[in-house]
């Protein structure tokens, strides 16, 4: 494997001080308790291409967190990157993002499976506290492997706590872009002209259950407006091939992505063994797959995929009548949002769909997940 083109190098370095920068600034200080005034200056290589396409990155930024960006950019100095681990005699044709998730162990097990004798490169981020479950996501595919498979695992961690220094923003919206960055400078170093980023289409769109919960409020990192922004500055600051942003699961909800792991050899218990939540478990036996508290909407949105074959250790369930109302926040949200009709208005009306996108085609997934979720509701959510 060659190194990665310099304009891949920025876009990653410029992804880890975003994703810095982020955490450092809370949020609870402003007026609205979430819109933040970032500024950030970043050295670069390709540094007449990345002043061209400062609008298209502020942007892309402001559509992930919701803050207003100003980007500056510098001479790159002595600034390096974090290295990967590459074996040099080796050349993944398909490069993709495996966060050890439902959505991503699906994918990367049926393509594990495809015969072939090109290489797939798996990036993973590893999970505080979780990193057994990502290994044996892994070994799970490695195991029925028809092709080269090998796994590339970067630590998330950036220093932010130092002493005497406030608590980190607990809201993690860019962290998207930095594993996109990642996966994007990864398949520019091994030639692939795709990094995938695999996530269902249910929550890549992730409609707001509720006002309060609109725009940048709800996670943004793979919905289409987004890839799309991510691709066109891609495009403006590439010398040389591109690499394209892709979500291969767009067109898939949470169930039919579980049954695809299910087709591709997974067993249920492979299925249980993975990290959905967005707030895990705080109290848990070290080395426990009690991974997911089954309270919030991406733990919600689990259960009607897996409903009738779950084996997820759960921490709560969001009908239990013994759970105060903070706890039952969200699955009384989404009982209201399955209550009210959710038209094509409702779809592009929060974040826009990219140009050449097929709202329908985007509708029809979401209505079929709001099925799901309701078949969800009727059975075993029944309070």
């Amino acid at each position: 494997m060659g190194s990665a083109p310099p304009w891949a190098d920025d876009l990653h370095r410029i992804g880890r001080a975003v994703f810095a920068a982020d955490k450092h600034a809370r949020r609870d200080g402003t007026f609205d308790r979430w819109t933040r005034h970032m500024r950030l200056s970043v050295p670069v290589a390709a540094y007449e291409r990345w002043l061209a396409a400062r609008p298209l990155l502020t942007s892309l930024l402001r559509t992930l967190t919701g803050d207003h960006w100003e980007v500056e950019f510098r001479a790159p100095g002595l600034a390096t990157n974090v290295p990967f681990t590459f074996d040099p005699d080796s050349r993944a044709a398909e490069v993709a993002l495996f966060s050890g998730g439902l959505d991503s162990l699906s994918w990367a097990a049926r393509r594990a499976t495809f015969r072939t004798s090109e290489e797939l490169l798996l990036i993973t981020f590893d999970e505080q506290n979780f990193g057994h479950l990502q290994e044996s996501a892994y070994a799970g595919i490695y195991r029925r492997r028809s092709r080269p498979v090998r796994r590339i695992t970067l630590s998330q961690t950036v220093r932010i706590h130092d002493k005497g220094q406030a608590d980190p923003e607990r809201s993690t919206r860019s962290r998207g872009f930095l594993y996109a960055a990642t996966a994007v400078r990864a398949a520019a170093a091994e030639g692939a002209p795709v990094a995938h980023i695999p996530e269902n289409g249910q929550l890549s769109i992730n409609p707001p259950l509720t006002p309060a919960r609109a725009g940048a409020c709800s996670t943004r990192s793979v919905h289409p407006w987004t890839l799309h922004l991510l691709n066109q500055l891609i495009a403006a600051v590439a010398d040389g091939p591109v690499v394209h942003v892709y979500n291969p699961l767009a067109h898939l909800t949470k169930r039919q992505v579980c049954h695809s792991a299910l087709d591709a050899g997974l067993a249920p218990a492979d299925l249980a063994a993975t990290l959905t939540c967005g707030t895990p478990p705080q109290h848990r036996p070290y080395g426990s797959n009690l991974a997911n508290c089954g309270l919030c909407y991406p733990c919600v949105v689990r259960r009607a995929g897996l409903l009738d074959m779950d084996d997820t250790p759960y921490e709560s369930d969001p009908w239990d009548p013994r759970l105060n109302r903070d706890q039952t926040e969200h699955w009384r949200a989404l009982l209201n949002w399955l209550d009210a009709p959710y038209t094509l208005r409702d779809l592009i009306a929060d974040t826009p769909l990219p140009p050449g996108a097929d709202p329908q085609a985007t509708l029809a997934v979401i209505t079929k997940g709001r099925e799901e979720l309701s078949t969800l509701r009727e059975g075993e959510g029944r309070a």
